[in-house]
């Protein structure tokens, strides 16, 4: 898996980066939690600050264009980001829950 940034735009309004990315891929579509995981390490940032909006792959093609918001906390993440976006990118905290309340 390739990630290539497109644009990157700094929005000092909301605290964060928003880029446009483009990830090449061979076999089947990377998952979420990988892109994220490789976009931190690429844009030198934490996986929890990382949210990906949106991905798009097109039938037949190796590549996924995709948008994604780089919060500076996050704390700021949580703040201006919609809930269901949230639970999109956090990963592995759901069996924590379940471990807690059993």
């Amino acid at each position: 898996m390739d990630i290539k940034v497109i644009e990157e735009k700094n929005n000092p309004l909301l605290n964060r980066r928003e880029v446009r990315f483009k990830v090449t891929n061979e076999g089947s579509t990377p998952s979420r939690k990988s892109i994220v995981e490789k976009l931190a390490a690429t844009m030198n940032s934490k996986p929890g600050m990382v949210i990906v909006d949106h991905l798009e792959s097109e039938f037949g093609k190796q590549e996924t264009v995709g948008y994604a918001k780089i919060y500076e906390t996050e704390d700021r993440a949580k703040q201006v980001e919609r809930e269901h976006i949230i639970k999109r990118n956090t990963f592995g905290e759901k069996a924590e829950e379940k471990q807690e309340a059993a």
